[in-house]
């Protein structure tokens, strides 16, 4: 009976202490119910000014979730400290210290690769359309989150990529300038004049379309080959840096110095060997052979 009244008694305190807390309760759900409020305008309000002012969109949606999660943070504090009066901002703070380092240990990569695409969409090394190799995946850029980059590569194939490896790996941007130099080599025959081939080589140069002749195209000779001597042929492309550019430029220049090299009567040799006997006399008698 002893222990059945005792529990009747602590029901009773729990109640009253709850009938106690109930007016504080109320103002504590209601500080939460001002802060959704007051999250979703200013995550609407901000994602309307960073449009405005033509960020990025997932720039955008950054600024917008932290200020969304900033708001709400402060209303879970302001509403806590309402209904427990004894829990002081200093012990909210501690107790988000604390839960922090554990988290950090667990969703390590999370955090890194979170802080990384914080970093990467706020410095903006490379944007959308780009075309960018990292760790010998080269492709466009088709979409940068807060957590990893989207490629698409040349073959079709979609790589996504968490933007820690971006951050902490060198990135090549092939479309940083609207402009990209090119290099291929031809080769002579032994037997013709470097100084004409070399005249002919640079005039198909200057037919190609798609050549920026507000550079300087170069033709070196290079080295002599195994069946030729070879030219160093440099040019840039003046109908941009994409990957289609660059190999329809190549396309093209290759064409105008292999018709440019035959309309001169130039040879471009294809690899033979000649075979010197020393002997006076074949080794097989061919006729006995046959």
């Amino acid at each position: 009976m002893n222990a059945l009244e005792t529990l009747i008694s602590s029901s009773r305190g729990m109640l009253e202490a709850a009938v106690t807390h109930l007016p504080m309760m109320a103002i504590g759900l209601f500080v939460l119910l001002l802060s959704w409020i007051a999250a979703r305008l200013a995550s609407a309000g901000i994602a309307r000014l960073t449009k405005r002012a033509g960020m990025r969109r997932s720039l955008t949606e950054l600024f917008a979730k932290t200020i969304y999660i900033g708001v709400w943070v402060a209303g879970i504090m302001i509403a806590s400290i309402t209904v427990f009066p004894s829990f002081t901002p200093g012990k909210i703070l501690t107790a988000l210290g604390l839960s922090s380092i554990a988290i950090g240990f667990a969703f390590k990569d999370i955090f890194e690769n979170f802080i990384a695409g914080i970093l990467i969409l706020l410095r903006e090394p490379f944007q959308i359309g780009d075309l960018i190799e990292c760790q010998d995946i080269e492709g466009s850029v088709e979409d940068i989150s807060i957590r990893d980059t989207h490629i698409r590569r040349l073959d079709g194939q979609r790589v996504v990529i968490p933007n820690s490896v971006l951050f902490k790996n060198p990135v090549t941007v092939r479309t940083d300038q609207k402009t990209r130099r090119i290099t291929v080599v031809c080769g002579v025959g032994y037997d013709e004049d470097v100084a004409e081939s070399r005249k002919v080589i640079q005039q198909a140069l200057e037919t190609a379309e798609s050549v920026n002749h507000d550079k300087p195209a170069q033709v070196f000779a290079r080295q002599f080959g195994a069946s030729s001597v070879d030219f160093e042929v440099t040019w840039w492309t003046g109908t941009g840096s994409k990957a289609a550019d660059i190999r329809g430029s190549r396309d093209e220049v290759i064409e105008a110095v292999k018709k440019a090299l035959d309309n001169a009567g130039i040879e471009i040799p294809y690899p033979y060997r000649t075979l010197t006997i020393k002997n006076e006399r074949l080794p097989i008698d061919l006729n006995e052979a046959a």
